[in-house]
């Protein structure tokens, strides 16, 4: 058998540039990526064994492209590394599929003991952070507050908006129109019942789409 092959996907090169190096020790880094665009057409191309993701990404953020990748290819490990360390986000992140969840001033010391651990079909959570999961169940869906959620496809555009895109920009990287894109935008707002666009990316932030 060949080596596990890894995915990187992370919008600060020089962290990835670094992980990469930790990686190719053990491991075959068979690319890296910037934004969750890139790895949702990364994963289809490279398929890869492990996929290591940081979930504050352009375009798309790594929770809602990790959930695609998973659903795409059910078996592949995905391991979160990130800065935040709120516990509700790691149970979201685990709802995505996770089977790891690192923070990035641990992943030198971490990430290969954290991979090694997912391959054997454990999930790894950072022992800094996993205090606080005492009473979050990570799989439970109703874990957090009930609440209308938008779609993928809503949040997409959410992100895309507090990110500053114009309709326009959206519409072309979605691949769909303007209008589609303001309904998409207004559906939202009626959902969440909010009147500005200063309020959606606000909930933007505080849902962390970006």
């Amino acid at each position: 058998m060949g080596r596990t092959s890894v995915l990187l996907a992370d919008d600060h090169l020089m962290l990835v540039e670094a992980l990469k190096k930790i990686l190719e020790v053990e491991y075959d880094v068979v690319g890296t990526v910037g934004d969750g665009h890139a790895l949702l057409q990364a994963a289809e191309k490279l398929r890869p064994d492990v996929v290591v993701l940081d979930i504050a990404m352009p375009l798309l953020n790594g929770l809602d492209a990790g959930r695609q990748v998973k659903h795409d290819m059910p078996a592949v490990k995905l391991i979160f590394l990130t800065m935040n360390e709120d516990p509700y986000l790691v149970g979201e992140a685990f709802r995505a599929g996770a089977s790891a969840y690192l923070l990035k001033q641990g992943a030198a010391l971490e990430l290969t003991k954290a991979i090694t651990e997912v391959l054997k079909g454990r999930t790894y959570i950072t022992p800094r952070i996993s205090e606080g999961l005492a009473n979050i169940s990570l799989r439970d869906p109703e874990a957090r507050e009930h609440a209308p959620k938008p779609t993928a496809r809503q949040r997409q555009v959410i992100q895309l908006l507090a990110e500053g895109r114009s309709m326009k920009e959206i519409a072309d990287l979605l691949h769909i129109t303007m209008r589609t894109v303001a309904s998409h935008k207004y559906r939202v707002m009626e959902i969440l019942q909010i009147k500005t666009s200063a309020e959606l990316v606000r909930y933007a932030v505080k849902q962390r789409i970006v």
